[in-house]
This record gives structure tokens, C-alpha cells and sequence, in this order.
């Protein structure tokens, strides 16, 4: 979940290409008996593309990290004790804002979280989703997923975090 947005509402615009661009904050639950490390893909599937758009890769997190803070998916070369941020469908590294086409309508945005055991492969430095799924493979105990939206040109119907509003 996020403190920031409802699953299946708005992405606030500072999260965007439209606003600070920084990565929104993410928090989860306990996880299965046997986790070892955990992996974040962002993938927008209405990209105007053959594949989803790559928003972001982290890779390596710890069991027990528990969350990542606002803006926490940024470059960082070799990676950290902590992670490592892999490379978004610009090949760069760190979060890509949503920045959908003007009029195209709303895409969703996948942040989906994966909870691996401990003889998950090695994705090499700087992974990107092809490398991160080959590695995974096989290695998956269980993955949640949370779903932000973002338009632009059309209604940007805002409410209460955890409400979804509707245009009329």
C-alpha cells in the first residue's frame, strides 16, 4: 500500500512528470516463512507500446526493510547495501514519473512487489526487467501489487485517500 494514494486512485502529481517526479512511498505487511530478499517492478501496461513501460526496478531489499520512503528510487550506481536500482525503459536508473500521452486516458500503473527465497538468482548490476525476471523465476514465494492511475487531458477526479472518486 501507499500513504499516498488508494489502490486503484490518482497518483498525486508530484509522483509525475508533472510535478517533483519523485517516487512515491510504499509500505507492506508481513511476509511468508522464508523470504529472503524482495524485488519491486512499476510497469505502466497502457503504455502505447509492444511491452509495459518499465517506471522502476528495485532489487535485493532486505525481508525486513518493510517500506520504501518517498523519493527512495533514485540512482545509485553499483547499488547500496540495502538495494539495488535497477534500469527503467530509458535505461536509466531510478524512478521514470508517469507521463502519459495528453488525451490517451488514464493508465494504470503496477507497483508489484515480490517476496523471494533464499536461491534467487543474481540479476547482475544494474538489472532491468528482462534480467529481473530471469532471475526470479522460480523463486517467488508471493507478490502483492498496488495500482496508481494518472491521465492527462481528461477529468482528474481527486477525494480521500483510501476513496475512489468518479467523474460524472
Amino acid at each position: 500500500m501507499s500513504p499516498a494514494f488508494a489502490d486503484g486512485a490518482r497518483l498525486p502529481e508530484r509522483f509525475t512528470a508533472d510535478g517533483d517526479g519523485v517516487s512515491p512511498p510504499l509500505v507492506w505487511g508481513p511476509l511468508p516463512d522464508g523470504t529472503a530478499h524482495l524485488a519491486l517492478l512499476v510497469e505502466d501496461a497502457d503504455a502505447p507500446a509492444p511491452q509495459p513501460l518499465v517506471h522502476a526496478v528495485v532489487w535485493g531489499m532486505p525481508a525486513d526493510t518493510g517500506r520504501l520512503e518517498e523519493g527512495a528510487i533514485r540512482s545509485d550506481g553499483a547499488g547500496t547495501p540495502e538495494r539495488d536500482v535497477g534500469r527503467n525503459s530509458y535505461l536509466r536508473e531510478g524512478w521514470l514519473p508517469p507521463d502519459p500521452p495528453t488525451g490517451h486516458g488514464s493508465h494504470r500503473y503496477a507497483f508489484q512487489l515480490f517476496a523471494l527465497d533464499a536461491g534467487v538468482g543474481d540479476p547482475g548490476e544494474t538489472p532491468g526487467r528482462a534480467a529481473m525476471l530471469e532471475a526470479m523465476a522460480g523463486h517467488v514465494l508471493a507478490a502483492g501489487v498496488l495500482i496508481g492511475t494518472y491521465s492527462r487531458g481528461e477529468d482528474a477526479p481527486v477525494g480521500p485517500i483510501g476513496a475512489v472518486a468518479t467523474a460524472g
